[in-house]
């Protein structure tokens, strides 16, 4: 596991085992709250969010929901900070090949933290269409929200320092499944300031 420079890990979150059981039952508790004959689809938040929303789908396909659609939100250009951020942000592309009119779309993310990261996402998602209902799923909810938003569905809940990093790593993306809680390896160094979530 590569870490962040200047940070340490302070302890796992979620190992392999654990973070597969905790996303088994995230899927059962999606598919409990869904009223029956519901058109279900998951988007997936760019970058971890999207092979997040695939595991969901595969996982609600066992639960009997059949082949839901599944698409990512690519939400560089649709940031408040965008100003501030890269002169050239990475797009890695939307992909939504489906009308979410009239469905239920479940919003999947790694960590929720201030809230402008799904914020973002809610405002280009509308562009879409006009959804039933759009629910918010994610695996880890760290606190320090800076917009009225919450999850309806949250692998973990934990307390974090503002200086703290909670670090996601999936197989798709890392080649291993591991959530981990990073802190600054010199606590006099200023952390850095990260972008909504």
């Amino acid at each position: 596991m590569s870490l962040p420079a200047g940070y340490r890990e302070r302890r796992t979150l979620l190992d392999e085992d654990r973070l597969a059981r905790t996303l088994r039952r995230l899927a059962q508790e999606i598919a409990e709250r869904q009223a029956a004959g519901a058109r279900l689809a998951l988007v997936g938040i760019e970058t971890r969010g999207v092979p997040l929303a695939r595991r969901l789908a595969g996982l609600l396909g066992e639960a009997g929901f059949k082949r839901l659609p599944v698409g990512s939100l690519d939400i560089a250009l649709y940031r408040d900070d965008l100003t501030h951020a890269a002169a050239q942000p990475t797009l890695r592309g939307t992909n939504i090949p489906f009308s979410i009119d009239g469905s239920t779309v479940v919003l999947c993310d790694d960590v929720l933290y201030t809230g402008r990261t799904v914020r973002a996402a809610l405002d280009e998602l509308v562009d879409f269409g006009r959804p039933a209902r759009i629910e918010l799923a994610v695996l880890v909810d760290r606190g320090h929200r800076e917009l009225p938003i919450r999850a309806d569905y949250a692998g973990e809940t934990i307390t974090t320092a503002r200086a703290e990093v909670v670090q996601v790593l999936l197989k798709e993306q890392d080649g291993e499944d591991r959530v981990s809680l990073l802190e600054p390896a010199d606590p006099i160094v200023k952390p850095e300031r990260r972008r909504g979530r």
